[in-house]
């Protein structure tokens, strides 16, 4: 069978020593999308936009700090104890998206404490965003050649040749569909409330449905990691267990208070 062969060009443009990746630019975008939804929603509910762009940066901040720590402390912490001047190289590689969100939650609870709304408020419009966000990222990672799929003989399978020649699962795109339609169900739910407050049903279904899709995703990648382990869950799966607890009882809280 002929699979389709992928050899994309990671970079965008270069100018001298510099160079712009596409990941760069789907980042970018990812930010900007995020931007235009909190615009749009500040105006609808709130009558104003002048705190979209202090939610920006504080957004930015959390994002990178929380995926780079994530990525040092929870898959290489032995590399960066032995090397701690590369915790700071991200333009290396190496951004978890649990530490992320992580990041990101910390940042919005800062950001918060001097809004005139409270914590799910904020947290329900941004989990729409940030599953749209999600979806342009692992777009980013396919047209990096990055997060290997395991290997497969389905018609759709890809072979990622900055990698190997063997067939796999474009699980980046798999992801990347996942958060989308996630997205757009966020927002339906959010457009069909006739209530503003949704005292965090929303982020709810954020958590339980982005890392439900990650767990299952998982068994589709290759642990490319240097900490592998015994356990038949990878460390991507180990992760999203907790983010899907607590996504229940935040369903469970805000069902039960209706």
């Amino acid at each position: 069978m002929d699979h389709f062969i992928w050899n994309f060009d990671p970079v965008l443009a270069s100018f001298q020593s510099i160079r712009i990746h596409w990941y760069g630019l789907m980042f970018a975008l990812a930010l900007l999308s995020n931007y235009l939804l909190m615009h749009w929603i500040y105006w609808r509910e709130l009558g104003s936009t002048e705190d979209v762009d202090r939610l920006l940066w504080y957004c930015i901040g959390g994002t990178v700090l929380g995926a780079r720590l994530g990525h040092v402390i929870f898959y290489n912490p032995a590399y960066y104890l032995d090397n701690p001047g590369k915790i700071v190289a991200i333009w290396e590689g190496g951004l978890a998206s649990h530490g992320g969100v992580l990041g990101v939650l910390v940042a919005l609870y800062i950001y918060q404490r001097k809004a005139s709304f409270n914590y799910l408020w904020i947290l329900d419009r941004a989990a729409i965003a940030a599953s749209f966000s999600g979806s342009l990222i692992r777009v980013g990672n396919f047209l990096n050649s990055e997060i290997a799929g395991t290997a497969s003989d389905m018609p759709w399978a890809v072979i990622f040749s900055r990698i190997d020649e063997i067939p796999r699962h474009p699980v980046q795109l798999y992801e990347a569909i996942s958060y989308a339609g996630i997205s757009f169900f966020l927002f339906y739910c959010y457009k069909r409330s006739k209530s503003f407050d949704l005292n965090g049903r929303l982020f709810s279904w954020f958590l339980i449905l982005i890392f439900s899709a990650r767990f299952i995703l998982e068994f589709f990648k290759i642990n490319l990691n240097s900490d592998s382990n015994n356990f038949w869950l990878d460390t991507g799966q180990l992760l999203s267990i907790p983010f899907i607890l607590i996504g229940c009882y935040f369903l469970y809280r805000s069902r039960k208070s209706l």
